[in-house]
């Protein structure tokens, strides 16, 4: 699988260091909110705005439209203060409405971290926790699962997702099996590329899914063309891996000013730009930028409330987009 540094990882903290200081700048001058301050500390008062919600197709569970990865981010060992950060991340997530927490057995420590944190927190009834089965075999991916459960120390995984496709006609049989007696509430594939989209399509339209986590971004736009309206046609709920671009997009654009519109949806950030921007798409379900960093997940919360770009805006962002 690919190496890259997911949405606001810690490998980009510098960059996103001052990027965050600009963004508090630009906040001022749009004269926004003091609650979308990008240099606010995690012991500023609880967002005030409620989370926007979107419905599950299969079911018509509402989800908050922002959630949280934990890809590198959560992948960190017993010290103290990396786990209070992290408490605080998933506090702030909960607080504003979100829910949906994702991991993998590929991630490291990730899930054993998400499972202390929830535990600690008392705050397994607030998590829509997602995870994968990354291996191949039935028997070895039941044995995959079953640790991910011990772990996550969740008593049902609300979404047991197939890891970049491997496997994924044996490990379908499972989680059907799986479904139905209760173990899972629901079911998905998940890719982070475009070279897979060609195979997401035709599982897609073969099988009955409850959801699909797929790559999107303002720089990375393939989904709009076949997958999303695919999803909205099947009634499929999307995750979206990657808004940032993984990372490079955010990075990129660290020493640029916000464009004018930008306060027109509610933006004080680049972060939240890009969040809007996928998000808005009717057929994304929510989307899961990861981060260690109670700061960064205070702005990306941000971007779930308020208004969203209507049809108008989002060609516009796109068009600008394309000139830069």
């Amino acid at each position: 699988m690919k190496t890259f540094r997911n949405e606001h990882g810690d490998p980009a903290s510098i960059h996103r260091a001052r990027f965050l200081r600009l963004g508090a700048a630009m906040a001022a001058q749009l004269a926004l909110a003091p609650l979308h301050a990008q240099n606010a500390a995690p012991a500023v008062q609880p967002l005030m705005q409620p989370m926007q919600r979107r419905a599950i197709p299969s079911s018509g569970e509402q989800l908050g439209i922002i959630g949280c990865g934990t890809w590198q981010t959560f992948d960190v060992g017993s010290a103290v203060e990396d786990r209070k950060r992290l408490a605080e991340v998933l506090r702030i997530l909960f607080d504003a409405g979100g829910a949906v927490v994702d991991s993998s057995p590929m991630y490291g420590r990730s899930e054993a971290v998400t499972g202390d944190l929830l535990t600690q927190l008392g705050m397994h009834d607030r998590a829509f926790v997602a995870t994968k089965v990354w291996t191949r075999g039935a028997a070895e991916g039941v044995r995959q699962m079953e640790e991910s459960m011990r772990l996550l120390q969740h008593k049902r995984i609300e979404l047991m997702q197939i890891h970049n496709l491997v496997d994924w006609r044996t490990h379908l049989k499972t989680l059907r099996a799986w479904k139905q007696e209760g173990r899972i509430k629901y079911l998905g594939i998940t890719h982070y590329t475009e070279s897979a989209f060609g195979e997401l399509e035709s599982i897609m339209r073969a099988e009955k899914l409850d959801f699909v986590q797929l790559n999107y971004s303002l720089d990375d736009r393939a989904a709009e063309a076949r997958l999303l309206p695919l999803a909205a046609e099947r009634g499929i709920a999307v995750l979206v891996n990657q808004p940032f671009g993984g990372g490079g997009l955010l990075r990129g654009l660290v020493d640029k000013p916000l464009p004018a519109w930008a306060g027109e949806i509610g933006c004080a950030s680049w972060a939240q730009v890009l969040l809007k921007y996928v998000v808005s798409h009717s057929a994304v379900t929510c989307a899961i930028p990861g981060t260690s960093r109670p700061q960064h997940m205070r702005d990306n919360v941000a971007a779930g409330m308020g208004v969203l770009p209507d049809a108008a805006m989002r060609r516009r962002m796109a068009e600008e987009w394309r000139r830069r």
